[in-house]
């Protein structure tokens, strides 16, 4: 409940000024709160005034040519397009959907397109790496418009974006990196095409990035462990069980009874540990290759703030951002990883006590399961355009 205080009032009452230097990133503190909020089982639908603040700084931060900026008055940029996009998303009513300009929209992402490197510029004349394809990707498959035109070459992009570490960096040649690889392999997802990495290198890199002593995640080789990190590296196990056919557990040697020093951890404490079997991090019917208690117990003992919200680490301070990503790695981690039965049958995983378990996002496009669907359902319907003509020539026909 104080996390939920602590989400709501940033978003009715403003911020200190010591958010000044996030002014240009608007629709970034909104989807932090939104998300959070929605993870914790906040009812949006019960307040009214929530909702009218968010929507009313999400249309000032749209542009007439198409996309979202961080801020009024300047240029519409990926990352803050998704932002919003998310946000809609996460909101989940009409009125959100409808706010979104696809047509306009969709033709700013063709501009943002570099004809030669096949991926997006983030802004106009601005850098083009993996984090501006995975935004792209995921506004325009959310809102139904992925068409044969936007994905064109895209996926080869993210092949040579991969490193001699296993990892992806944000450009060919970068060091690999845990937001940018999240980038690449959500975006594959979105595409449904793993042929352009090498998927074993890959998975050895991220089983790396988990640090025995901690239990949360690294951003980088020789990184100090960060809290946003059990999203942007603890959805990737996820993401690579979610592949059809791909099976990297021969890859690992790992012993699924060598967890006595966690098992000592576990019980030194009024813990309850919620439908875990007997083996607890490994099953062979789809645990994921990253000790999910082991970052459940990092969030939940090191990373909460004693007045509500998250942070990087103990000494930090707490912040919308660490919060977000911290409650949506902790979410990976109970609700995936666990598949029994049906595809759709699963027994979610939760350390400590039962009132722990948060809402199910989704790990591709970080948006809580059910409103994702709600979402996609509605831009998918027959009224909305979703080939390149249709969006093309109703764009072109309000000039």
């Amino acid at each position: 409940q104080k996390t939920i205080d602590y989400l709501v009032k940033g978003l009715k009452t403003g911020l200190s000024s010591s958010y000044s230097d996030l002014a240009s990133s608007r629709p970034w503190i909104l989807y932090w709160s939104v998300h959070g909020l929605s993870l914790l089982g906040y009812d949006f639908d019960q307040d009214s005034e929530l909702v009218t603040r968010c929507l009313k700084t999400l249309k000032l931060c749209q542009n007439k040519s198409g996309g979202f900026a961080g801020d009024f008055l300047e240029l519409s940029h990926t990352a803050p397009t998704y932002a919003a996009v998310l946000s809609v998303a996460t909101i989940a009513t009409e009125e959100a959907y409808d706010l979104v300009d696809r047509p306009a929209l969709y033709s700013w992402l063709l501009e943002m397109k570099d004809e030669e490197l096949k991926a997006f510029h983030v802004q106009k004349d601005g850098e083009v790496d993996t984090r501006g394809l995975y935004t792209v990707l995921a506004v325009a498959s959310i809102t139904n418009m992925l068409t044969p035109e936007l994905i064109e070459g895209v996926a080869e992009f993210v092949g040579l974006c991969q490193t001699g570490e296993g990892g992806v960096g944000g450009e060919p040649g970068n060091e690999a990196h845990g937001g940018y690889a999240f980038c690449a392999l959500a975006a594959l997802h979105i595409l449904n095409r793993f042929d352009t990495i090498d998927l074993d290198a890959f998975t050895h890199w991220i089983v790396s990035r988990q640090m025995r002593a901690e239990g949360g995640f690294q951003g980088r080789t020789n990184k100090l462990v960060d809290s946003c990190y059990s999203f942007w590296q603890g959805a990737i196990p996820a993401l690579l069980h979610l592949i059809p056919g791909y099976d990297a557990t021969n890859l690992i040697n790992f012993d699924p009874n060598d967890i006595d020093s966690v098992e000592v951890e576990l019980n030194s404490g009024p813990y309850e540990i919620v439908n875990v079997g007997q083996d607890i991090f490994y099953d062979e019917n789809g645990s994921l290759l990253s000790d999910q208690l082991r970052l459940q117990q990092y969030i939940l003992v090191c990373c909460q703030f004693i007045e509500g919200g998250l942070r990087d680490k103990p000494s930090k301070h707490r912040d919308q951002y660490h919060t977000c990503y911290s409650l949506s790695g902790l979410s990976v981690s109970q609700h995936y990883g666990l598949m029994k039965g049906l595809p759709n049958e699963y027994f979610p995983l939760v350390w400590g006590d039962k009132k722990n378990l948060l809402e199910r996002t989704d790990p591709v496009y970080n948006v809580e399961v059910v409103k994702l669907k709600k979402t996609m359902e509605y831009f998918r319907q027959d009224k909305f355009a979703s080939n390149h003509n249709e969006l093309v020539g109703q764009f072109q026909n309000r000039k």
